[in-house]
C-alpha cells in the first residue's frame, strides 16, 4: 500500500446533481411517500440497537470458527424468521485461529536499572504463528518504512525482532480521510512479517493501526507468502512502538516476545441469507448487509455487530410499515469477512449466474457514527436516479452522493463483477480509535447515529427496490491490492475503503 492511485469522486448535495432524474427511471409518488414513513420511523426505533446490544452483550466477540459465531448466527436467522422472512444458511469453508499468550518485554536496553524489565502492551495479529511456548529474546530493529527496513539490508536484520513504527496519521483522519490513514498504516500489519521474513528476521510487530494513543493494541489479519519463512506477528501499542524506536536509537535493545497463537482445522461457517420476497420482480435482488464475525480483543459493535443490526432493521420497518418491495430485499450477515471475505466470496460463486438480476448491494462496515450521505460504487448517472432520496435524507443531515469506484467490503467483489454497491458516508474521525481494539463495545454506539445510519440504509434500500428500472450494472477491474492479496493468500486481509489504496 505504499503506491495510492488517484480517483476523481463526485460530491454533490442533491440539489446540485447535474442533470435531473430521467423520467423512465423515476419512483412514483407511492413510493415516495412510502421513502417519507421509513425515515420518520427508523429515527424513532430502537430495533437495531437492541440487537446489537444481545449480539456484543450477550453473544460477545465472534472470533471465526468459534461458538460465539455459531451462536450469532442461529440468533440472526431467528431473528429474521420472527419477521418472515426466508431465511436459509449458506455454508462457508472458514480458517480458525485461536489467540493465546501474549507477553513483550524489554529485556536489555539503554540506561536500564540493574535486570529491571519494561513490559510492552502486545497482541497478536490474526493468522500469526506462534513463538516457542518459553518465547524468543533477540535484539530489536526499528524502522519507520519498508524501504527503511530493506536499506538495512540481511546483514543487520537477520536474527532480529523487526518493529515497524509507522504512525497513523491522525490528522488525515480528523481531516474526514480515516480510510486513507488506515490504508498508508495497515500495510505494515498485512505485510510487515514477510517483509521482514524476507531479510531474516525472527519476529515482526507493528505499531498498532489506529489513532487514540491510550495504549491500546490493535489486532487484525496479518498475510504470509509462500516461499518465505512463516514468523511470529504482533501489534505493539503505539506508546510502545514508539519507546523502542526511541531506545534502539540511543543503543542496543533486547526484548522478550511470547506468543502462542493456534491454527487449528478449517470450519464451516453460515452466511445468514434472509429474503423479504418482492412483490412483482421477486428475482431481482436488494442486498443489505454487514458482516457478523469479529475480531476476539473487544466484543465486534461497531465492526460490524451495528452492520448486521441495520440491515436487520430495514427489514422489520418494511414489515412494521406494511410496505411490499416490488423487487426481493435480502440481508445478508456475512460470515469470515476478517480473515479474508470468505462469506462474500462464498456467495458469489453460488449465485454467480444471479448477479445479472441484484439491483444493488448495500453494506454498513465503517461503524455507527451520523452518516453524511451515501458512497456509490457504480455508474456516475446512478447519483441523478438518486436525487429524490438525496433529498429526503436531508431531514436528518444525510443527503451528500459520493460517487467511487467501489463501496463497502463483502460486496466488494459484488462490484467487481458489475452489481451497483453501496454503503453510507459516516464520520469515521473516531473509528480507527477504537476498531480491532478490546474497546470495540456497545458503548461505542450512539442510539441517536444508529437510527440515522438505519434511515439512510432503509430508505436507499427500498428505493432500490421500488425503482421501474434496474440500475447499469458496470462491470470494474479488480483493485490492484486486491489481486496481490489473493495471490499472496486467502487468510490475508482486506482493509477497508480501498478505493485510494493499492497494495506493494
Amino acid at each position: 500500500m505504499r503506491a495510492a492511485s488517484t480517483l476523481v469522486l463526485t460530491l454533490c448535495a442533491c440539489g446540485l446533481v447535474a442533470g435531473q432524474q430521467p423520467r423512465s427511471n423515476a419512483l412514483a409518488d407511492s413510493d415516495l411517500a412510502a421513502l417519507r414513513t421509513l425515515h420518520a420511523a427508523a429515527l424513532a426505533s430502537d430495533y437495531a440497537y437492541e440487537r446489537v446490544a444481545y449480539l456484543t452483550d450477550s453473544i460477545g466477540p465472534r472470533l471465526t470458527g468459534s461458538p460465539q459465531y455459531a451462536a450469532a448466527v442461529q440468533y440472526v436467522a431467528s431473528e429474521l424468521r420472527k419477521l418472515g422472512l426466508d431465511v436459509r444458511l449458506q455454508p462457508v469453508q472458514v480458517p480458525r485461529w485461536e489467540r493465546g499468550e501474549e507477553r513483550a518485554e524489554l529485556v536489555a536496553y539503554p540506561g536500564q536499572a540493574g535486570e529491571a524489565i519494561q513490559r510492552l502492551v502486545v497482541t497478536a495479529l490474526g493468522g500469526s504463528v506462534a513463538t516457542p511456548p518459553e518465547g524468543i529474546t533477540a535484539e530489536v530493529v526499528a524502522v519507520r518504512s519498508f524501504d527503511e527496513l530493506e536499506a538495512l539490508g540481511a546483514e543487520r536484520v537477520a536474527g532480529k525482532i523487526v518493529v515497524f513504527n509507522q504512525p497513523f496519521d491522525q490528522r488525515l483522519a480528523e481531516a474526514g480521510h480515516a480510510g486513507e490513514a488506515y490504508g498508508q498504516s495497515v500495510a505494515y500489519r498485512s505485510n510487515g512479517a514477510v517483509a521482514a521474513a524476507r531479510l531474516g528476521a525472527i519476529a515482526s510487530l507493528v505499531r498498532s493501526v489506529g489513532g487514540a494513543e491510550y495504549r491500546l493494541p490493535h489486532t487484525g489479519g496479518t498475510s504470509y507468502t509462500e516461499g518465505v519463512p512463516r514468523i511470529p506477528a504482533g501489534a505493539l501499542s503505539a506508546e510502545d512502538a514508539a519507546l523502542v524506536e526511541r531506545l534502539a536509537k540511543r543503543g542496543p535493545v533486547r526484548l522478550r516476545l511470547v506468543l502462542t497463537p493456534r491454527t487449528l482445522p478449517d470450519a464451516t461457517d453460515h452466511n445468514v441469507i434472509g429474503d423479504l420476497k418482492g412483490s412483482e420482480r421477486p428475482d431481482e435482488v436488494v442486498i443489505v448487509s454487514g458482516h457478523l464475525d469479529s475480531w476476539d480483543l473487544g466484543t465486534g459493535a461497531i465492526d460490524d455487530a451495528a452492520g448486521v443490526a441495520v440491515a436487520m432493521e430495514v427489514a422489520n420497518l418494511v414489515k412494521q410499515a406494511g410496505l411490499r418491495p416490488k423487487r426481493t430485499i435480502r440481508v445478508v450477515a456475512w460470515a469470515a469477512e476478517e480473515p479474508g471475505l470468505f462469506g462474500s466470496r462464498r456467495y458469489v460463486k453460488e449465485y454467480a449466474s444471479e448477479l445479472r438480476k441484484h439491483a444493488g448491494a448495500i453494506e454498513m462496515d465503517l461503524g455507527a457514527a451520523h452518516p453524511i450521505g451515501i458512497e456509490i460504487g457504480g455508474a456516475p448517472s446512478i447519483a441523478e436516479v438518486l436525487a429524490p432520496v438525496a433529498a429526503l435524507l436531508r431531514r436528518s443531515g444525510a443527503g451528500m452522493l459520493r460517487t467511487g469506484e467501489l463501496a463497502g467490503s463483502d460486496i466488494i467483489a459484488l462490484g467487481i463483477e458489475g452489481v451497483p454497491t453501496f454503503a453510507p458516508l459516516q464520520d469515521t474521525r473516531r473509528y480507527f480509535d477504537y476498531h480491532h481494539t478490546p474497546a470495540d463495545t456497545l458503548d461505542k454506539v450512539s442510539p441517536v447515529e444508529l437510527r440515522e445510519n438505519a434511515a439512510v440504509i432503509t430508505v436507499l434500500a427500498y428505493a432500490l427496490a421500488n425503482l421501474p428500472e434496474m440500475l447499469p450494472h458496470t462491470p470494474r477491474p479488480r483493485p490492484a491490492w486486491l489481486e496481490s492479496r489473493l495471490r499472496a493468500g486467502e487468510r490475508a486481509h482486506f482493509p477497508f475503503l480501498p478505493r485510494r489504496v493499492s497494495s506493494p
